[in-house]
């Protein structure tokens, strides 16, 4: 019995993928994260002097970003490429948990839900550290407002969203077949950590989890969006 069930599933995740189509624009899916990382790492690599911590000086942070305005907005821009290429990915995990059998619904509705915060989030981000490079970030209290509305809306916040997205786009890769079982449970234990990242606000030592869930989120969207995209 356990055999035939066995071969059923495997038929059914045949089929799923003999139904399914290149889709071009997955490719948003690599997008993601070379922008975010040529950006914010870019910038990162490039200033002057660390970026700000959270809780850091009012003055440290109107330092950094009065004396790397350009390099802020090399940070922005590229988190707003980001911005762009994760609504488009989400498009595609969107239709990826259509055809992804049993609870695709459920599935959809989460991708979507979780890449709107998602998207959202880093925007907000981005237009944060925009407006830090400008006049907003010459003020000490300004900047410090901006600086901690900024890293609450691209770290933890973005976190649920990004893991609620990342955590769907595993289960409905998993079950299609466009994944190895390998890199979908990646999937599974990014989602988990950033829908985990919010116990920063408790507990600061828990801020691990942000770049845990990002990173290899955007490692596991490199390779569905690549796979969804190249020809069958």
């Amino acid at each position: 019995m356990s055999s035939k069930r066995g071969v059923l599933r495997t038929d059914a995740t045949r089929r799923n993928r003999q139904i399914s189509f290149p889709d071009p624009g997955a490719i948003s899916g690599l997008l993601t994260g070379v922008s975010f990382i040529g950006g914010v790492g870019g910038a990162a690599a490039l200033a002057d002097l660390p970026y700000p911590r959270p809780g850091s000086e009012p003055e440290e942070i109107r330092r950094y970003f009065t004396e790397n305005s350009s390099l802020a907005r090399l940070s922005a821009t590229g988190q707003l490429i980001s911005t762009l290429s994760l609504a488009r990915f989400t498009a595609s995990v969107a239709r990826l948990a259509e055809r992804s059998g049993r609870g695709s619904q459920g599935l959809r509705t989460a991708a979507v839900a979780g890449g709107a915060l998602a998207t959202t989030s880093l925007a907000t981000s981005a237009l944060c550290t925009l407006a830090l490079s400008g006049r907003w970030g010459e003020d000490d209290a300004s900047a410090a407002t901006l600086a901690r509305r900024g890293f609450a809306a691209g770290g933890p916040i973005h976190g649920v969203g990004f893991g609620m997205m990342t955590g769907a786009l595993a289960l409905a890769a998993l079950r299609t077949g466009e994944l190895p079982r390998t890199v979908a449970i990646t999937g599974l234990l990014s989602a988990a950590a950033g829908l985990l990242s919010p116990l920063y606000f408790v507990k600061e030592t828990a801020g691990w989890l942000i770049p845990v869930g990002r990173f290899s989120g955007l490692l596991v969207s490199r390779i569905v969006g690549v796979r969804l995209g190249r020809p069958r």
